[in-house]
């Protein structure tokens, strides 16, 4: 909770108490070496920095009571509110304001975030937050944001040809660009991305995308040297509002979206003392929670190293497998994907109407209009490694990927307005919040992966396991053998009345070792 009062030191206090006690993590085993170590580098490890960070910005810099990444041993206690079907949850364990936490992971994995609200609710001070703790003053984290309006042009943006270079220059190789200075800073600030002219964004595009911006022949990267570079931009409403629409290529380079808090009527003492004062919280962050370049890097090595234990990857991967897939979207089976219909300019609700008589409460992939990209899925698992090492466990649990996955997947897997649960009482609220809608069907798609009782039985995760296993010393015989389990499998899904999503994951991967298995047993023939 922020603390009241104009002490001296209300800012720049910093706990020594761990932030994570009994976890064991952040404590490494002592070595003689340790001994004659100077002092200054008993500082805390990284991961026990991040969430020191945290606690500054969230009892101190920020006013934000709101605990809404949820985590629990057990059931939390839930407590109905009012007769409108409200209730709030008291989770059981060490919880987190998204508005704050899942911008500080974007800082530590060198992500791309959005932060959305309405005008004055903190987006871009969390964002600058961002960038003080990269270690740049205040006041060139402020000069550094770049105000989306209608008149920036490229050039604004970027920088401009030397104009005695424009003159004498015969080639364009010759013509030097006076480079903009926020280019080369470890966080970048778009505020009003949403208000960018449509040519602006595609030069912004490449700095996101590639990270490289090129003017007149000549090429700067914006990546600083040995460093994490991570982008924070902003926008009053993500439902296609503000001056000029956000190119998709663009909205889609956002690795997540949160949405920023309101102000708590409780913590209006704490504005006042900051009105008095003339304080900005930026420019009070105190010295020993910033991260360097070299420190960074390390936390991103050390964030991509925490392993995902096989038991969260099953259920991963049995959620991704519920989204691409419609029927009658295609003639041939390999075809019959959202995305197909979508680039050929049909509409997937009028598609997923047509499938008559399939279950709408089995068929998760119903709720989305589409799938989900290579691109999305690589930024869940980072971002859910992240969580996981902010939190100081071991490895990736199910709960670290309910957390993010909503802020991940914001923006990239679409609700299908036309579906049913969208319409009907209470779960009409889902179709404005869709951070909720997002966790509440990962949460369904879990409990179907336990009901189906895919721990025990999935036979094509065998067969695959099996061929992952090589086919060194696999003779003629053997493979065949393999093959017909393939097509006895196969057989059995046909059984199966309605296809779903996991359905057809499944027989693509089916077709697949069948492919490699006749391959090779036609090579074993060969060979005689």
């Amino acid at each position: 909770m922020p603390e009241h009062g104009n002490r001296p030191d209300r800012w720049s206090r910093v706990s020594s108490s761990p932030t994570n006690p009994g976890t064991g993590l952040g404590v490494r085993e002592l070595t003689a070496e340790d001994l004659f170590r100077p002092a200054e580098a008993s500082a805390a490890p990284l991961d026990e920095r991040l969430r020191q960070v945290y606690y500054w910005i969230v009892n101190r810099a920020v006013i934000s009571p709101y605990y809404d990444m949820e985590f629990s041993h057990g059931e939390p206690l839930s407590i109905e509110l009012g007769d409108a079907g409200a209730t709030v949850s008291l989770p059981t364990q060490a919880s987190f304001s998204s508005n704050v936490l899942v911008p500080l992971l974007t800082f530590a994995v060198g992500g791309k975030c959005l932060l959305i609200g309405g005008p004055g609710r903190g987006k871009t001070t969390v964002a600058v937050l961002m960038g003080v703790l990269a270690g740049t003053a205040s006041d060139d984290v402020r000069r550094a944001v770049q105000q989306g309006q209608p008149q920036l042009t490229v050039s604004d943006l970027v920088g401009i040809p030397l104009p005695r270079d424009l003159v004498g220059a015969e080639r364009l190789a010759d013509i030097r660009i006076a480079w903009r200075e926020w280019l080369g800073l470890p966080v970048k600030i778009i505020d009003e991305y949403n208000r960018i002219p449509t040519k602006t964004q595609s030069a912004l595009l490449t700095m996101v995308a590639e990270g490289y911006v090129e003017s007149h022949d000549q090429m700067r990267r914006t990546a600083p040297d040995g460093g994490v570079e991570s982008w924070f931009f902003t926008a009053n409403d993500d439902a296609g509002g503000g001056t000029f629409p956000v190119i998709q290529a663009l909205r889609d380079r956002m690795d997540v979206t949160v949405q920023a808090a309101g102000f708590n009527s409780r913590f209006f003492d704490e504005l006042i003392t900051r009105v008095e004062a003339g304080e900005k919280p930026e420019e009070h962050l105190p010295a020993e929670l910033a991260f360097d370049a070299a420190q960074q890097s390390q936390m991103r090595a050390a964030i991509r190293t925490v392993p995902i234990p096989d038991a969260v990857r099953d259920r991963l991967r049995f959620f991704l497998s519920h989204f691409e897939f419609v029927q009658h979207g295609g003639r041939r089976f390999e075809y019959r994907t959202k995305d197909v219909v979508t680039t050929a300019g049909g509409r997937v609700g009028e598609v997923i109407e047509a499938n008559s008589g399939a279950d709408l409460d089995v068929d998760l992939g119903a709720q989305t209009r589409n799938g989900l990209s290579v691109r999305a899925l690589q930024t869940l698992i980072v971002y859910s490694k992240a969580m996981a090492w902010f939190r100081g466990v071991d490895a990736v649990e199910l709960d670290d990927v309910a957390a993010v996955l909503p802020f991940v997947l914001r923006g990239k897997l679409l609700p299908n307005a036309t579906h049913p649960r969208f319409d009907v009482g209470a779960e009409r609220e889902l179709s404005t919040d869709t951070v909720s809608w997002l966790a509440d069907l990962f949460a369904q798609s879990c409990r179907q992966y336990d009901s189906l009782g895919r721990d025990a039985d999935d036979e094509v995760a065998a067969l695959l396991a099996e061929f992952d296993r090589g086919l060194d010393g696999v003779s003629a015989l053997e493979a065949s053998r393999r093959v017909t389990a393939v097509e006895a499998q196969l057989r059995r899904i046909a059984t199966v009345g309605k296809l779903y999503g996991r359905d057809f994951d499944d027989v693509i991967a089916l077709k697949y070792l069948h492919q490699r298995y006749t391959a090779y047993v036609r090579w074993q023939e060969m060979r005689g």
